[in-house]
């Protein structure tokens, strides 16, 4: 199974974006601000662009299954999950069904998050392994 998130809205703050799953829209991301490559500023900075793979497991923090990045350069504990907005995200990948008009959050998060990691949680039953490639796709425009 293929994820792919493309990050399409980057600001000083966040960053939003679009999931696919095998190639079909699954739902709206959000995330801490994408900055240049090699920088990062602690729970303000999205991860970096690149292809991961995920698994499900539990969270020791959030004492739930939760989809988890592996082998993110200098991250650890990269999980998808519900939220609002980059407060939520601490370096994680916010989903929800919509964007606010204002731009500065996301919605329906709760409905979105538990519904993914039951298809990936059906997809590693099944021995399928489990990827996501994340490009930003933002015009070059990076926070420092």
């Amino acid at each position: 199974m293929h994820l792919e998130l493309k990050r399409h809205d980057n600001n000083a703050t966040r960053c939003l974006g679009t999931l696919s799953i095998d190639g079909a829209y699954y739902c709206v991301t959000l995330e801490d601000t994408v900055r240049l490559p090699g920088v990062k500023v602690q729970d303000k900075t999205a991860i970096p662009a690149g292809t991961y793979k995920i698994i499900v497991n539990l969270s020791p923090s959030k004492h739930k299954l939760y989809p988890r990045l592996l082998d993110v350069p200098m991250f650890t504990g990269i999980l998808i999950h519900s939220g609002n907005n980059e407060v939520d995200t601490k370096g994680c990948i916010i989903v929800g069904k919509d964007v606010s008009v204002d731009k500065k959050s996301i919605h329906g998060g709760s409905i979105v998050s538990p519904l993914l990691r039951d298809k990936l949680l059906l997809a590693r039953a099944e021995r399928i392994p489990i990827d996501i490639t994340i490009m930003d796709d933002f015009g070059g425009n990076y926070t420092t």
